[in-house]
């Protein structure tokens, strides 16, 4: 084996080990980022192009929004629903948010 081989694997042996040390320092912190909490909404939602179907109907997004108002600052609750409905590119957007906001208790 040549030596730039053997560096190779050295270096990516490297990144494996830091990869796991930091999931390691994430997951032992506990909290959830903004990040998380937007990609976590959007996962549950259900929808087309037009809208978002099961707002109302999903204990999933009502138990992710009781967390997130207890984890979060409230500064970034409008954050990560607006992002949340964004990501989904759904024309009815402004009534998606709204009844994000009224599932929180944010108004």
């Amino acid at each position: 084996m040549k030596s730039t081989e053997l560096e190779r694997k050295e270096r990516e042996l490297r990144r494996s080990r830091k990869k796991e040390e930091v999931l390691a320092r994430k997951t032992e912190k506990g909290e959830r980022s903004v990040g998380d909490f937007i990609k976590e909404l959007h996962g549950y939602f259900f929808y087309d192009a037009q809208k978002i179907y099961n707002i109302e109907s999903s204990d999933e997004i009502e138990t992710l929004l009781m967390e997130m108002t207890e984890e979060l600052p409230e500064k970034q609750w409008d954050n990560v629903i607006r992002k949340a409905v964004k990501q989904s590119k759904v024309a009815q957007k402004d009534e998606a948010i709204e009844s994000l906001k009224l599932l929180a208790d944010m108004e």
